[in-house]
């Protein structure tokens, strides 16, 4: 290190260099040795490395490095320290201090400048916002000071790039509109307020009725007075009073056709607060009484989306900064472009999702049915929450003889088309389901349909119907993963089922297997979503997902199954990360059957006594069962039902009465046609049977079966029956 003797002197001796000074030594001392080693060797500069600060600790950072020039900032108000370079009075890197602390240095190195060019002084370079400030997430206080304006091209080019990045990254409307605020504030603009449409148009939609503006959120700086009273002290009778810059706003705005805020939204551009066209529009937007800074403090940005005007931003700036100038107009006019744009796109993409979300769950069942003999729960999970439709689906179908069909399937992928061949493969099985057809003809006949809808149009599904009164259930597979049966005693068992080929292939016939159902015992059709994933093979995932209905059944007891809803929730709980690649469909049954006493089964010979024997038949079942309370409604109704069975069937008829939480009768005959419901004339000897039938039950129906056709009806049992 270098050191003048007298500062009259040219001559200069030689020092021994003295040690890199601690960073904890004072600023005059740091400032003196940065001019010795300008006097040694002007051409060199000293670099340190690029450290960033946040705005909160800038008043602290400014004394303790006074040469360090300032970077662009990012959006959120966080400054970058450029790196030191030789400091100099001329470029205004050194304050008052150091200067005099340097002078005999500075002119020790006189000299030297005659003798060797001088290495030229970068330019500083001031940042876009202000250098002190309140840091936004932390609430940390902001030191009093005047925040520093964009004075170059280069800086509002850095600035709006990350701003446009910082509202470009939202999805969702709310995301915009806050990366729109948190990008301007405070590196722009003090203050700013952002009304919306309300509603917002959607797509081509031309809205109705008067344009309305809400307040959809605000920004702005902590005063000092609102620092000091969050830290508990007092506000400083000193401190310069500060106008209230985003409070007392107001919430909703009518725009008058042709005043002057329809005029300014009209004309898209931006405005400063003293043009005449925004003197009258800010008092319309922001209410009568609202007192705005004077000068050009306020900018008035239309928000204009593809097609239309959809809102207006309102930047403001305090007293005690340098106002708007017209490169900050063009500055929130690109801000109020993407913005709107951005916000315009949100909208768009939440109504796809909306359509996306009502889809699917139109073409799931929205409720379960609840079948005598069986209790049932389900679940659902997208793919993913930006891809909520897909394949998967799920279906309970009653069917006559109080049995219930249960279905699962997955069509490839996940997307609208996915969903929309899911949902006309749901609707033809439950066609097929209504004509009480075997389980391999159904998957049969979903294969045909499934070849018309498409070549490509490739599914899965397993199709099985229980019968609650032989405690049997028959089950089909068209390529779906097997099933599991959890008994009772907590044995968890994979159902040894055909795979057989999916639906879509053709020429491929199905096979049925018929298996016990024992009461008690609770069966688990899922998709492969739930057991196949990147990180598992399908087998692996079916042996863990025994293993989990095992473990969860041992904490209810061997004598009691675990409940539904509790069985599905823990299913779902052994995902793990990565195992959610496709969509899960999750349908359980409780089988409880009907036991063998709570059923009355006889055959009636197609003749004129048959209506006579039933009615004896049916008195003495309610009988045994102590219902002879609702002997006289059930003779009746039997007795219409049957006679109308008899008179056109040729083969034996069948009647069946079952005890559960209702009384039903089910009548079967060989007769395809079904009964209409009719109003009979005055005249007329018949047709009347219906209409008691109709009046009288709880609930009634007509099935067609494929060798005829059942008649069934309910009716509640007395409160007080056994």
């Amino acid at each position: 290190m270098r050191a003048s003797r007298s500062p009259g002197r040219r001559r200069t001796r030689t020092l021994p260099r003295a040690p890199t000074p601690h960073p904890s030594t004072s600023c005059s001392s740091t400032a003196g040795a940065l001019a010795s080693d300008a006097a040694r060797s002007p051409g060199r500069t000293d670099s340190t490395r690029v450290t960033e600060h946040s705005a909160s600790h800038q008043g602290s950072h400014e004394g303790r490095h006074p040469g360090a020039a300032a970077r662009p900032a990012d959006p959120r108000g966080a400054l970058r320290r450029a790196p030191q370079a030789s400091a100099s009075p001329a470029s205004g890197g050194l304050p008052e201090q150091p200067r005099r602390a340097a002078s005999s240095a500075a002119s020790s190195a006189a000299d030297a400048e005659h003798s060797q060019p001088r290495s030229p002084s970068p330019e500083p370079v001031r940042p876009p916002g202000p250098p002190e400030g309140s840091e936004r997430r932390s609430g940390q206080p902001r030191p009093s000071g005047q925040p520093v304006a964009m004075r170059r091209d280069g800086d509002r080019l850095r600035f709006v790039g990350a701003a446009t990045r910082r509202i470009a990254r939202g999805i969702d409307l709310d995301e915009i509109v806050m990366g729109l605020c948190r990008a301007t504030v405070p590196t722009f603009s003090d203050a700013i307020l952002v009304y919306l449409r309300e509603p917002l148009p959607v797509g081509d939609e031309r809205p109705t009725g008067p344009m309305v503006l809400r307040l959809r959120r605000t920004d702005r700086i902590p005063d000092a007075d609102d620092t000091e009273t969050e830290n508990g002290g007092t506000p400083s009778a000193t401190a310069a009073p500060q106008p209230e810059l985003a409070a007392g706003s107001a919430e909703l705005c009518e725009v008058r056709p042709g005043g002057p805020l329809a005029e300014v939204l009209r004309g898209v551009r931006p405005v400063f607060a003293d043009s005449p066209a925004a003197l009258a529009a800010l008092p319309e937007l922001l209410g009568g009484e609202r007192s705005l800074p004077t000068g050009r403090r306020a900018i008035l940005a239309p928000l204009r989306g593809r097609r239309r005007v959809i809102g207006a931003a309102v930047f403001l700036r305090r007293p005690d900064r340098a106002a708007f100038d017209a490169d900050d107009l063009l500055v929130a006019g690109q801000l109020a472009t993407h913005s709107a744009l951005g916000i315009d796109k949100a909208v768009l993409y939440g109504r796809e999702a909306y359509i996306a979300d009502e889809l699917q769950r139109t073409m799931l069942p929205e409720t379960l049915p609840r079948p005598t003999g069986v209790r049932l729960a389900s679940r659902y999970l997208p793919a993913a929450e930006t891809a909520r439709v897909g394949g998967d689906w799920y279906d309970a179908i009653p069917l006559p003889g109080s049995r219930v069909a249960l279905v699962v399937g997955d069509v490839m992928g996940h997307s609208m088309t996915s969903a929309a061949i899911m949902g006309q493969l749901r609707t033809t099985a439950q066609t097929l389901a209504g004509l009480d057809l075997p389980p391999q003809e159904v998957l049969h006949h979903l294969d045909e349909q499934a070849q018309r809808l498409g070549t490509d149009r490739m599914a899965t599904c397993l199709y099985a119907v229980y019968d609650p009164v032989s405690h049997r259930i028959t089950i089909a597979n068209a390529g779906h993963p097997p099933p599991v049966l959890l008994h009772l005693g907590g044995r968890a068992e994979v159902l040894r089922v055909p795979p057989g080929a999916p639906i879509g292939v053709g020429g491929v016939d199905f096979e049925a297997v018929e298996l016990d159902a024992p009461a008690g015992a609770t069966l688990l059709l899922y998709t492969d979503g739930l057991v196949e994933s990147r990180l598992r093979d399908v087998w692996t995932g079916i042996e863990q997902l025994r293993e989990r209905l095992a473990a969860t059944a041992q904490l209810t007891g061997p004598d009691h199954p675990p409940p539904l809803e509790a069985l599905c929730d823990d299913v779902l709980d052994m995902l793990g990360p990565g195992d959610r690649d496709d969509d899960i469909a999750l349908l359980a049954a409780r089988f409880d059957g009907i036991a063998p006493s709570d059923v009355a089964y006889w055959f009636l010979e197609p003749e004129d006594a048959a209506p006579s024997r039933a009615r004896r038949l049916a008195r003495s079942a309610l009988a045994r069962w102590g219902l002879e309370e609702m002997t006289d409604a059930v003779e009746l109704l039997v007795s219409e039902v049957v006679t109308n069975a008899v008179r056109y069937a040729s083969r034996p008829v069948t009647l069946r009465l079952l005890r559960t939480d209702v009384l039903r009768c089910e009548v079967g005959d060989d007769v395809p046609q079904l009964p209409r419901l009719r109003q009979a004339r005055a005249t007329d000897e018949g047709g009347r049977g219906l209409f008691l039938v109709n009046r009288l039950a709880r609930r009634w129906g007509a099935t067609r079966l494929s060798t005829g056709k059942v008649v069934w009806f309910e009716l509640a049992r007395p409160q007080s029956g056994a």
